[in-house]
């Protein structure tokens, strides 16, 4: 039992230690072709690993997935229709880039699934932007945005053409580093002022520890905590004697 209360003060502790200081805001598009019983397109949106928007082709309309959210559409009454146009020329246009994916790869049809995954990371400490665009084709990486360069990166041969083409548009660049380095974290800045109260609370874990039998290694799960993110450990006598490391408890709904 003592070991018990003294390991659960270590991991609470651990958990208020490692609040999250670094936001993201991340938007996940995903076309699929030929995949029976499920929409041909389908977009999520995330503001720390939380859902906060929705679309599929097959409803054709974005839903906010989250209560405060609403305080967006009050700002902004057009919000949701701008992100359900959008989404709708992206699903025509993810069609059309997996044609010409299977093409380049020289495919003749079956089930095929292009993705996109964009966003920013913002730091409320130091102010500090990071952005990312990358581009994936049947669970592979396709082409990737290198901020530093302002370059378009292509792992494989079928990626050059595209890569070529999109390193020439140089305003189409320039505008799109404006937007993972500023407008993204701008509208980041929004989300998490409007969802605080859920995204910057606290949550300590549940913990347990299992011991096959006395003589057996003594292992110890700690789930439900929030931030996801802590360091948990042994100590006797004061010092710590196992390694300190990272572990994750998904966020919930």
């Amino acid at each position: 039992m003592m070991i018990l209360i003294l390991l659960q003060i270590l991991i609470f502790l651990g958990v208020q230690d490692a609040a999250a200081v670094t936001h993201s805001l991340k938007y996940v598009y995903t076309g699929f072709s030929q995949v029976p019983n499920f929409p041909e397109f389908v977009a999520v949106g995330m503001v720390d690993e939380v859902q906060i928007i929705y679309f599929d082709s097959d409803t054709r309309r974005s839903d906010l997935k989250q209560a405060w959210m609403n305080q967006v559409t009050v700002h902004n009454p057009q919000y949701l229709q701008g992100e359900t146009d959008y989404c709708l020329r992206l699903q025509q246009a993810f069609k059309a880039n997996i044609k010409t994916a299977q093409q380049r790869f020289n495919q003749s049809g079956g089930v095929h699934i292009a993705q996109r995954v964009y966003g920013c990371e913002w730091d409320d400490e130091t102010d500090e932007v990071d952005g990312y665009d990358q581009h994936g084709y049947d669970g592979k990486d396709f082409i990737s945005f290198d901020l530093k360069t302002e370059t378009w990166i292509a792992p494989t041969p079928q990626a050059v053409i595209t890569k070529n083409r999109w390193d020439n548009e140089k305003v189409a660049v320039k505008q799109w580093k404006n937007y993972l380095t500023h407008i993204c974290s701008e509208w980041l800045k929004k989300y998490v002022n409007y969802g605080e109260s859920y995204l910057l609370r606290t949550v300590p874990p549940s913990v347990s520890l299992l011991q096959k039998t006395p003589s057996s290694p003594v292992s110890c799960h700690a789930t439900g905590f929030y931030p996801d993110r802590a360091s948990m450990f042994w100590r006797k006598d004061g010092e710590e004697i196992h390694e300190r490391g990272p572990w994750r408890d998904p966020p919930q709904p």
